[in-house]
C-alpha cells in the first residue's frame, strides 16, 4: 500500500537528482523510498552529517571559485585546444 505524500524540494536539487536516478534506472519516488527504508534499517540517516572542516584559505578559494563560475563576463572554454591557445596568446 502506498500513501501520497507532498514534500518541498529545491527545484535544482530535484532536477539533478532525477537525472542521476534516471541513469540508475530509478524514479524519484523509488529513490526516496530506498532512502527512507535505509533510515529505518540503520535507525538514523544512512550517512554521516557533519560540517566540513576547511581552513579560511580554502573557504575563500571556494567562494572565489563560485563567484568566477557564476560571472557571465568570465570567458569559458569547452575544449583543451581552445584553452591552450588562449593561454599561449596571453
Amino acid at each position: 500500500m502506498t500513501t501520497p505524500t507532498q514534500i518541498l524540494i529545491d527545484s535544482d536539487i530535484k532536477e539533478r537528482a532525477t537525472e542521476l536516478f534516471d541513469l540508475l534506472g530509478l524514479d524519484l519516488s523509488s529513490a526516496i523510498n530506498f532512502f527512507l527504508y535505509q533510515c529505518i534499517l540503520r535507525g538514523g540517516l544512512p550517512f554521516s552529517v557533519e560540517l566540513p572542516k576547511y581552513n579560511q584559505e580554502t573557504l575563500k578559494a571556494i567562494i572565489e571559485g563560485k563567484a568566477i563560475a557564476n560571472d557571465p563576463s568570465v570567458k569559458g572554454y569547452t575544449n583543451m585546444e581552445d584553452l591552450k591557445k588562449a593561454l599561449i596568446e596571453d
